[in-house]
């Protein structure tokens, strides 16, 4: 220890005008950190870098190697520094250290105060989660007035070894599994309203040149540069889960293998692999089911879906919730099933609650994924509008359907100048009625409690409206909207669907209603 901290002594007393020392650099920490600029294209010549620093040992040797790093690398640095509001004038020492350091090394350097506290408390969240919003959004507010693209922060391989054990225990998929990776999008971090996003988060990349560094090499790192780093109790506290598990748990794993941290890491770095292949798998899924996705809603062509792995059906459900939550940061797997299990089994009209005010409906033909209290998008159908009573229906002429572009013809026809094709009849919106069955003036309506009507080819039995719609598998949302046809004697047509057996074309039919819906003519 004696002769670390006289090599630390050493490197202090080469500084040239507040320069960090070049000399007697520990290979393998600076040699690892280009290795992964290289390697993961972390930073380019040119570049601005924001380097967030809280005056820990892992800020302070990255600031350190970055500075020694610069002029082979040619890019600039800013140093940031966010003040909590907490652990009050340890907090406050911190801060004038970090722009001592920045001023005796010539580096420009931006501090904020946060009242963190305050922010977990209006946003109703756990003060380490209101801590990680306010410091990446500060540090990507700071990046953007600097003209900066890329954030370092001092995350190393201890770090991604707790990270990767932390989700595992919470329960996160591949993607939680692979831990950090050495260069993300700021975008993916899903800050919440209480981050103040004032810059364009997707141009804004983190990256973490530490990540394949252990934390006792940068300890060493830090004695031999005579770097004095900032001690923060709240690190001890094991009522922080993260510092349970770097204080209790690791070291009871690492009694039973001393190399877990690294058997951990390795893990994370294949399953990252893993998780890429996943990924474009189901971006091509994602091209074949969905039909249909804007801002709001997203819809998925049912069969096509269905047909989808058990892995991909998962993958676009929790891939739809996060497009259309972009800042929500989790997405439980009790959600995720229960809404899969719906979409593969239940019936037409079944629902399943998802997170922040999302709801999965189960249509005839489509999976929707949307605010549980949005109207649904209804097919391009002639649907009555909502409120429409009645329409009265012109006999012979033609009807518009209110706020719909369709509207209804009606023809007069005799029983010998029907089409060739008017039995088998492949258009459900055109139907064949006897003109003298039908009595009194003919309306369409939407159904009311109690309908009943005896549909074509049953024999005569009648059978509920509710009961014969069901059956037919017909959207709850068009049920409502869905047009009868009626005279004074019922239900003479189920629009779209089956003609009522009374009012059949016989043999000894006269005249016949030809009734056909159509879409109006575009101008």
């Amino acid at each position: 220890a004696v002769g670390v901290r006289l090599m630390g002594l050493l490197a202090l007393a080469r500084m040239q005008g507040g320069e960090p020392a070049r000399g007697g650099t520990l290979p393998s920490v600076e040699d690892t950190v280009r290795r992964s600029i290289e390697r993961y294209r972390l930073m380019k010549p040119g570049d601005v870098i924001v380097v967030g620093v809280s005056g820990g040992p892992d800020s302070l040797c990255l600031l350190h190697v970055l500075h020694s790093l610069k002029t082979d690398y040619r890019f600039e640095l800013h140093v940031a520094h966010l003040h909590h509001g907490l652990r009050g004038q340890e907090a406050d020492a911190d801060a004038d250290a970090v722009r001592a350091l920045a001023t005796n090394w010539g580096l420009p350097c931006s501090i904020e105060y946060v009242d963190v506290p305050a922010l977990a408390g209006s946003h109703r969240i756990a003060v380490e989660e209101a801590a990680r919003r306010a410091r990446y959004g500060f540090l990507g507010r700071i990046a953007t007035g600097v003209g900066s693209r890329r954030i370092a922060v001092g995350h190393n391989a201890d770090d991604q070894a707790e990270t990767v054990l932390m989700h595992w225990i919470r329960g996160a998929g591949l993607a939680g599994l692979r831990g950090m990776l050495p260069l993300t999008a700021l975008s993916e971090y899903r800050l919440g309203e209480t981050s103040d996003q004032a810059y364009p988060v997707e141009e804004l990349c983190l990256v973490r040149p530490l990540l394949e560094v252990p934390r006792s090499e940068i300890e060493a790192y830090c004695a031999v540069h005579g770097l004095e780093p900032r001690f923060d109790r709240s690190n001890l506290d094991t009522t922080y889960f993260r510092n349970w598990l770097r204080h209790v748990v690791l070291p009871l794993l690492a009694s039973h293998n001393p190399n877990i941290r690294e058997v951990i890491r390795r893990s994370a770095w294949v399953l990252a692999d893993d998780y890429d292949l996943l990924r474009s798998v189901v971006l091509e899924a994602w091209a074949r089911v969905v039909i249909e996705e804007t801002p709001e809603r997203i819809t998925f062509e049912l069969a096509g879906w269905r047909d989808l792995p058990a892995s991909l059906q998962r993958s676009t459900v929790r891939e739809a919730v996060q497009r259309l939550r972009r800042s929500l940061r989790d997405v439980s797997f009790g959600h995720v099933e229960k809404a899969v299990e719906v979409a593969r089994s239940g019936s037409t009209g079944a629902r399943s609650t998802l997170p922040r005010g999302l709801m999965l409906t189960l249509e005839y033909e489509r999976l929707v994924l949307g605010p549980a209290d949005a109207e649904p998008v209804l097919p391009d159908l002639p649907l009555l509008s909502i409120g429409c009573s009645r329409l009265l229906v012109r006999t012979p002429g033609t009807t518009p359907l209110t706020g719909a572009g369709w509207r209804l013809d009606v023809q007069i026809l005799g029983r010998s100048d029907l089409p060739g094709d008017w039995e088998s009849n492949s258009d459900p919106w055109r139907a064949f009625v006897d003109a003298d069955v039908v009595s009194g003036q003919l309306r369409l309506r939407g159904r009311q409690p109690g309908d009943r009507f005896q549909p074509l080819g049953m024999g005569g039995r009648t059978v509920k409206l509710s009961d014969f719609l069901t059956n037919r598998k017909v959207p709850r949302s068009v049920r409502e909207r869905l047009p009868l046809l009626v005279s004074d004697r019922g239900i003479a047509w189920v629009c779209g669907h089956r003609v009522d057996e009374r009012v059949r074309v016989r043999k000894t039919t006269k005249e016949v209603l030809l009734l056909r819906f159509v879409r109006h003519e575009r101008g």
